[in-house]
């Protein structure tokens, strides 16, 4: 009688176990079909803006941070560097001038891997 009962609470047991982890699966496959909150604009939305507007850089920015300030804050930085651009690019002595600031910028924020190595190698030496 132990027997049959202990094989009955195992048979349950295992029937109950497959029986939720089926429906726990039908669960999370039925929000795979809903659909997530959009950031898109309207058709109504698209209509008040006219198509011919083009905002200032000052807007642009001004807009940005109404968003979040940190947006604004990158926005002015893009902006500065578009509007440095432009001013380089104005001849050719500019923009080799403006490369090579680039490229010691671009040095001083990135050591190089050889310059690295080669301080390790002191460090090791003594030297």
């Amino acid at each position: 009688m132990e027997k049959i009962l202990l094989t009955l609470k195992k048979a349950l047991h295992s029937t109950f176990l497959i029986i939720s982890l089926m429906i726990f699966i039908s669960l999370s496959a039925s929000f795979i079909f809903i659909q997530q909150a959009s950031y898109a604009t309207t058709l109504e939305e698209l209509k008040l803006i006219p198509p011919e507007y083009k905002p200032t850089p000052e807007e642009k920015i001004n807009r940005a941070n109404e968003y979040d300030p940190g947006v604004g804050v990158q926005e002015e930085a893009r902006q500065e560097a578009y509007e440095q651009a432009v001013k380089d690019s104005q001849n050719l002595q500019t923009m080799e001038k403006a490369y090579e600031r680039n490229l010691k910028a671009e040095g001083n924020s990135e050591p190089n891997l050889l310059d690295k190595a080669g301080e390790i190698v002191e460090k090791v030496t003594g030297k």
